[in-house]
């Protein structure tokens, strides 16, 4: 587990249970080995503005772990063991030790170096967020300029902060210690259960998130009451799971918060973007159906960077008239891109797929692989076509460079656009929390839509279809079922790093078939394993059931 560790007034980012791992102060994702980040606390707090950037400091170590950036966090855990994305074998490219085949067969093991980091990335943010309250509790406010209702705020912020790290650790390992200071010497904290775990983190946002500023223009990169009351809403949604007992009126209770605007919005009270795209789109900052977000920006550079585990090969720079390319490695998963009826504008608009022609031009993009020269075609299957396979179902040994629809849902707009890379990453949004209330409300139901349910589920469903088509797409009571109600989820949040979570939710996700995936039928893989690296190392950590 990563912890700091404090000694004569500085704090180093210690390897606690990793022998030497850490990361730089200034950076996110320096993972040189033996190197410790020391701060003075003595000489940095000396102003409001100090204060807010060792606040901020875990806010940005996040999208390491959280944002489809290049790192093995998170999303990549959540993504590649449910149904919608894989990173198949694409010829001689992707196998990387077999990797991403153990995610997606549900068949890794204790010792996943990609699951390691996920732990270092996720311990070390909340290891940030300890060391920043153990500083900023013990501020002289007039030394720093500071009211205390402002310095309570900036208190409230980091804890409910720390509980979103938690709601993200307890989700992929369920039973972990819960650690609230920095000691002063290395330690071996006991493992808690999840049930415990989940207590901790309900009081935690219990007890700040009303203490948090409201959602504003002014407090988009801050943890603000919608973003709070969104963690809420997910921690309610998912509490028979995490916790042993059913939620679900506190989950509706949490969603009206935000939906009535009391927590605040961006707009004032937040609203559906207008259509599917604008939300993606590389001038969304300050859209209002944004509760929650990563703030990047290219022209500060600090760039929302989608391109490595999502786009192509180079040869997209000509598709796109971008200036990223990528590793070939995230792609759609057949019967993922199947689930969009071919009305639906989100498959139009969200991927890549088909012949892929040099940006506003109808002259072919040509592969370099399997289709060296040839014209690039993005297909809907996975499977060695060069080679005359036509008709197998595929698998994830026997991909090509054009195997699956590809990743189009975030734009980053073309070289000269003067927004080009621009693009803040959403963490929570409205539609989310719509989806949220509905389904607790059909719970509470028996899993039967009532009218409520329906509405809040079209209001978001009717912007993926034409005025001509919405009278046959549009749900009723009687065709918004439960089973409906998670494909559509599929639909509408693909690629937002979620779907892991939904299926573990509804029941599906170790009983389930899709694809080149077949159910294990074994609720222990519902929870990764606590690397064996760490066992080893602290002997109060305990290994989850299966492992």
């Amino acid at each position: 587990m990563i912890f700091l560790t404090k000694k004569s007034g500085l704090y180093r980012v210690l390897g606690l249970l990793l022998g030497g791992f850490a990361l730089s102060f200034s950076g996110c994702t320096n993972l040189d080995e033996s190197m410790y980040s020391t701060l003075e606390k003595e000489n940095f707090y000396k102003n409001k503005l100090e204060v807010m950037q060792a606040a901020l400091r875990p806010f940005t170590h996040m999208q390491a772990w959280l944002a489809p950036t290049g790192q093995s966090g998170y999303y990549y855990h959540s993504e590649l063991t449910a149904d919608q994305l894989a990173w198949p074998q694409k010829g001689r490219h992707g196998y990387d030790s077999g990797d991403h085949f153990r995610l997606h067969y549900h068949t890794w093991t204790t010792t996943e170096n990609r699951l390691i980091t996920a732990w270092e990335l996720l311990w070390t943010g909340l290891g940030f967020v300890n060391a920043a309250l153990d500083d900023i509790t013990t501020l002289d406010i007039n030394q720093v300029g500071m009211t205390q209702e402002e310095l309570d705020e900036v208190v409230a912020q980091l804890k409910v902060l720390r509980a979103f790290h938690y709601i993200k650790i307890m989700d992929l390992w369920g039973n972990v210690p819960i650690a609230t200071t920095i000691p002063t010497a290395p330690e071996n904290p006991e493992t808690k259960t999840r049930a415990e775990v989940f207590t901790f983190v309900e009081q935690e946002l219990e007890d700040n998130v009303d203490k948090l500023p409201l959602t504003s223009a002014e407090t988009i990169g801050q943890v603000s009451a919608a973003a709070g009351y969104a963690m809420l809403a997910e921690l309610y949604l998912n509490a028979e799971k995490w916790s042993g007992s059913a939620r679900w009126d506190e989950c509706i209770a949490a969603c009206d918060k935000i939906i009535s605007g009391e927590a605040g919005g961006i707009g004032g009270t937040p609203a559906l973007a207008a259509d599917i795209n604008e939300l993606f789109a590389n001038d969304n900052s300050a859209n209002p159906e944004s509760l929650f977000q990563f703030q990047f920006s290219r022209k500060a550079g600090f760039t929302f960077d989608w391109g490595g585990f999502f786009m192509s090969y180079d040869y997209m720079k000509e598709v796109l008239n971008v200036g990223y390319g990528g590793w070939n490695a995230f792609v759609v998963v057949p019967s993922a891109f199947d689930a969009y009826p071919e009305n639906d504008l989100r498959k139009k608009d969200w991927f890549l797929f088909g012949p892929q022609y040099k940006y506003n031009t109808q002259t072919p993009v040509v592969g370099t692989e399997e289709y060296a020269g040839k014209p690039l075609v993005f297909v809907n299957a996975i499977r060695r076509e060069s080679e005359g396979d036509l008709t197998s179902v595929g698998s994830m040994a026997k991909g090509e460079e054009n195997s699956g629809a590809r990743f189009n849902k975030y734009k980053s707009g073309i070289l000269t656009d003067d927004n080009y890379l621009e693009n803040d990453y959403i963490i929570y949004r409205l539609t989310e929390i719509y989806f949220n209330k509905a389904e607790a409300i059909m719970r509470k139901n028996g899993g039967i839509a009532n009218t409520e349910a329906v509405d809040l589920i079209n209001s978001s469903r009717q912007r993926a279809f034409s005025a001509a088509d919405w009278t046959s797409e549009q749900y009723t009571t009687a065709t918004l079922t439960l089973d409906e109600l998670l494909a559509e989820r599929g639909r509408e949040f693909i690629f937002e790093g979620k779907r892991r979570a939904d299926l573990i939710r509804f029941g599906k996700f170790t009983s389930a078939s899709w694809w080149d995936h077949e159910p294990t039928n074994n609720e222990n893989r519902e929870l990764f394993p606590i690397p064996q690296v760490q066992l080893s190392i602290n002997p109060n950590l305990k290994q989850n059931p299966g492992y």
